[in-house]
Parts: structure tokens; sequence; C-alpha cells
């Protein structure tokens, strides 16, 4: 499938509070409004075909992704100054994935956050995620 009708990431510009940042050949950097808030500059790359998850997506759609995440972290680096980064893709819904269009997260990161230094590793190593036998 290269399309989905009812997927926002399919239709970026239905959706008002949707911002289309940058974009190539095949990728968008996408950045939400109503996410904003706590995740001061964060933002997506999803290819503009419809893949479920980052597995699907062909080489072009690698390349042109890691060619507009320099181009983002230039502008993040410019217009918010952050301290660091924390990239991630979630594929399927045991790691959170709710929109089945594949999306890497972009969330520029901050020294004053009161969870500065806590990244993806510390919270999935927490003994509450331990398996049980």
């Amino acid at each position: 499938m290269t399309y989905a009708e009812n997927c926002p990431f399919c239709n970026p510009m239905n959706d008002n509070e949707q911002n289309i940042i940058f974009e190539n050949d095949t990728c968008y950097f996408l950045q939400h409004n109503k996410e904003q808030d706590v995740l001061e500059g964060c933002g997506v790359i999803v290819p503009k075909k419809h893949h479920a998850n980052a597995f699907e997506l062909t080489k072009k759609e690698w390349n042109d992704t890691y060619e507009l995440l320099q181009n983002v972290k230039e502008y993040l680096d410019k217009e918010f100054s952050p301290d660091g980064y924390t990239l991630g893709w979630n594929v399927g819904e045991v790691s959170n994935q709710s929109i089945f269009h594949s999306h890497l997260h972009v969330i520029p990161r901050y020294n004053d956050e009161p969870l500065a230094g806590k990244g993806v590793r510390y919270w999935l190593k927490q003994s509450e995620n331990e398996r049980k036998n």
C-alpha cells in the first residue's frame, strides 16, 4: 500500500495544526502545533508513501530520511539550541506505535528538563518492565 485515505501522515495538509517544515523527494519533516508544549521543537520524519513501519522503507527513502535529518538538525540547532536529541522509531503496538505510518521521532533535549539525562533505555530498563517467566 502506498497511500491510506485516513492516515494523518499520508495527508499532512488536511490538518491545520500540522506543519510541513521540510520535504524532499520521498519524505516530510512535520511539526504539529499541539505537540510543541512539553517537547518544544519536536517533529517526525515520515515517508510520503504509506509504510506501516521503518522495516518497509526503500533504500531511497532511508537515504532521503538521512538527508532530511541533517537539515532538520541544522534547523533545530538554529531555532531551539537543544543540548542533545532523542531519535526513535516505534514499531508495533507493543512499542507504543499509534499511527501505523512509519515515522522517525526527532526530539530536541535540554539540560534544564526535569528528565534530562533519561532516554529510551532508562524507561525500558525499569524493574517494572522486566518480563515474567
